[in-house]
């Protein structure tokens, strides 16, 4: 099977779109070509590769099977041309990479910007997903490396480096308790709570210290997204407990201020650089992930 045929191109966007007209429209090419390609296909193959469904076209466990290896074959390639350039000593190269959404902005994304700026010939794909997607991405070799929260090392999971990130109480700077060191769990039960919410990593380990002090908050606010929870604080509507990568940026430009909790403290998250063992990296892909194994150790 030929992963750059007319068929497998329009077998991938069937797959991909759920219907002949969708992939239609986006190849430029009549449902009826698509559909004959298909059928051609499935013919000489001995198999079904699509359910044919009222609602579109979803694939049959062969289809599957064959949509995997054809991604595949695709990615390794592009990792082979790249390593001809490395031979030929082009400067060219390609990388991917995902991330929380808390590092879209702050020091990795300068470092990345960094990076961009040092290295004209160099095309990056970032995604912004959460922790779960992304394991799941890196596990799969859909992107080079990925950073991300509380990895669980497995056979499709090697964690390259990792540092520690604190959880503490998050303010603003005209909240009352501003001026404290620190700030018991006491002592915020006369405020309002801006509670995390799953699916946020953050969300168990506050979860837990909350059942730990047997807390229900009155009239607190839940929410499961950190941009609205740190506009909330912002604007003295509450306080909450975050982790301080959540409100790094905000800390350095002096708009919330992130202060440790007294007494047994929470377990704090892994912050971690993570790549699949089985796929081979090109230069490019070693040389960013080691720039940025140094970022952070530094933001350590």
């Amino acid at each position: 099977m030929d992963p750059f045929s007319r068929f497998a191109t329009y077998f991938v966007e069937v797959a991909r779109s759920g219907s002949l007209r969708n992939a239609s429209e986006k190849l430029h090419v009549s449902a009826s070509a698509i559909n004959r390609q298909i059928l051609n296909a499935e013919e000489e193959m001995g198999v079904l590769l699509f359910e044919r469904l009222h609602a579109g076209l979803r694939l049959t466990s062969a289809g599957e099977l064959l949509c995997d290896d054809l991604l595949r074959w695709r990615r390794e390639y592009a990792r082979t041309r790249e390593r001809f350039d490395e031979l030929q000593g082009l400067k060219r190269g390609h990388v991917s990479l995902a991330l929380i959404q808390a590092l879209s902005e702050g020091v990795i994304a300068g470092k990345l910007a960094e990076i961009a700026l040092e290295c004209p010939w160099l095309t990056l794909d970032i995604s912004v997903n959460d922790s779960r997607d992304i394991s799941r991405r890196v596990s799969d070799a859909e992107v080079d490396f990925a950073i991300m929260l509380d990895p669980v090392e497995h056979h499709g999971l090697e964690v390259k480096t990792f540092i520690e990130i604190p959880i503490g109480i998050v303010m603003s700077p005209a909240h009352p308790l501003a001026s404290s060191q620190t700030v018991s769990i006491s002592q915020m039960s006369e405020y309002r709570h801006i509670m995390p919410a799953a699916p946020l990593t953050v969300h168990d380990r506050v979860h837990l210290h909350y059942k730990r002090h047997s807390i229900t908050p009155d009239a607190g606010i839940l929410c499961n997204d950190i941009r609205m929870i740190k506009s909330f604080i912002r604007q003295s509507a509450g306080i909450g407990i975050l982790s301080k990568l959540d409100v790094i940026t905000e800390v350095e430009r002096s708009e919330l201020l992130f202060v440790p909790i007294q007494g047994r403290p929470i377990r704090p998250l892994t912050l971690a650089l993570c790549v699949a063992p089985r796929r081979q990296l090109s230069r490019a892909a070693q040389m960013m992930i080691q720039k940025l194994a140094v970022t952070l150790d530094e933001m350590a």
